[in-house]
């Protein structure tokens, strides 16, 4: 039965990296990351006007029983097919991408231990906060460069929806973590501490 771990935290607080390093560091041959970012709900049958007016950073987006029941998959030593999610057009792509199941599972989202049915699914539960200037300025940059969007945009969507739904929904879900890293954690040591709590946990 795999292990699970779950990494929570802001738009831009590191989550995505950390998740990567950990499993650089325990072997990509026995890890897989499951992103919560995969599992927007598709919202192919509503007008694009309206699709563009829909809050992504509210917890309503996300299809969190689909993915709690892929978490369960996978632990069980099922391989499952995640959706595949266009941003640029908010609805799923008609292709799946299959992640086997190994030895250790990585969930990772924004909003991942806002929901109960997640969060206690995850048998280390790691939170990693970060100052809303660096999330934004991680943030700009990744939005302008992958996803074509104006600096203008990015930043009224931070003041407008990614800001409060943080102070509201993330923030306060810190609660249910096991372990919290601050900004300015030497990324290294706390990679180390965790792999070692998770190959403790698999003997």
């Amino acid at each position: 039965m795999a292990v699970i771990i779950g990494i929570c935290g802001g738009s831009g607080s590191g989550k995505s990296r950390l998740a990567s390093e950990l499993a650089d560091r325990l072997g990509r041959d026995r890890v897989t990351i499951l992103p919560f970012d995969a599992y927007y709900k598709d919202l192919r049958d509503m007008p694009a006007e309206d699709r563009a007016r829909v809050n992504f950073d509210h917890p309503d987006s996300l299809d969190a029983e689909l993915y709690a029941s892929h978490l369960d998959a996978l632990r069980d030593g099922l391989d499952v097919c995640m959706p595949v999610y266009d941003f640029a057009t908010h609805q799923r792509a008609d292709d799946l991408t299959i992640l086997p199941a190994r030895d250790i599972v990585i969930a990772e989202g924004i909003l991942l231990f806002a929901f109960d049915n997640v969060a206690e699914r995850c048998d280390l539960r790691v939170y990693r906060r970060c100052p809303a200037d660096v999330r934004f300025e991680r943030r700009l940059a990744r939005d302008v460069e992958e996803r074509g969007r104006t600096p203008e945009s990015v930043r009224q969507q931070f003041d407008e929806s990614v800001g409060p739904m943080h102070d509201r929904f993330v923030e306060p879900s810190a609660h249910h973590a096991h372990r919290v890293v601050e900004h300015g954690q030497p990324l290294d040591e706390v990679v180390t501490a965790i792999s070692a709590e998770i190959t403790a946990a698999r003997v």
